[in-house]
Parts: structure tokens; C-alpha cells; sequence
């Protein structure tokens, strides 16, 4: 179960990386043990390198600035290796990715909506 300091480390470490890479996070929220991202990158990412990226950089700071977390897991890994990505293109749109994530868990936290998503909808 997530901690809301580990949420809150999550959550501010995404916003930081808004400002160094071509990325924003739409929308961050928990459910119990996962959290559900929503985000935007430009097409010079794969799927594959914004992932890792995110993965990476949360999990580092989730571990210097909780390190309680890393003695609670199996084998000291923050993320599970899978994970789901959609795009939003000819057949989905942004409303539909972010409806199907809220609805993979139980009980959907929204942590942040950014003010492009409040503009949109």
C-alpha cells in the first residue's frame, strides 16, 4: 500500500520532470498499490523511453526520500516490469484513456489534474 508521502514524492518528482523533458502529466492518481499517470510527451519518445524514464526517476527519489519503502519490497524494486500505455489518435481520444485508467482499480485518488486538462474538459 502507497503511502501519502510516497504519493506526494511521486506526484512532485513528475511535476519536476515537466520542466526538464517534452513531457506533461495530465493527471496523477493512486489506487491502493499502483498509480495511474496520464501523460503527453512529444513523438520524439518512444512509449518504451517514457516509461523507463518515469519508472527510473520516480523509484531513485521514491527510495532517497523514503527509504523505509525499499526494506518493505521483494528484492528492492519499486515498479512491476509491465505496464499499460494507449495513445490517444484516429480511434481513442484523451477522455477514454483517462476513463479507462480510473476504472482499473478500486479506489481511484486524484492527486493532480494539470490546467491543460481542466481547459479541455
Amino acid at each position: 500500500m502507497l503511502s501519502t508521502t510516497v504519493d506526494t514524492v511521486i506526484k512532485d518528482t513528475c511535476l519536476e520532470m515537466e520542466k526538464r523533458y517534452e513531457i506533461v502529466f495530465i493527471e496523477i492518481g493512486t489506487d491502493k498499490d499502483h498509480i495511474h499517470l496520464l501523460v503527453q510527451a512529444v513523438p520524439t519518445y518512444s512509449v518504451t523511453q517514457l516509461v523507463t524514464m518515469i519508472k527510473s526517476l520516480t523509484a531513485r527519489r521514491v527510495f532517497a526520500l523514503c527509504p523505509e519503502v525499499k526494506k518493505q519490497l521483494w528484492g528492492g524494486e519499486f515498479w512491476s516490469s509491465g505496464y499499460f500505455a494507449s495513445t490517444v489518435g484516429q480511434h481513442g481520444n484523451e477522455n477514454m484513456i483517462a476513463k479507462y485508467v480510473k476504472n482499473q482499480g478500486q479506489e481511484y485518488k486524484k492527486m493532480y489534474i494539470s490546467k491543460i486538462q481542466q481547459t479541455l474538459f
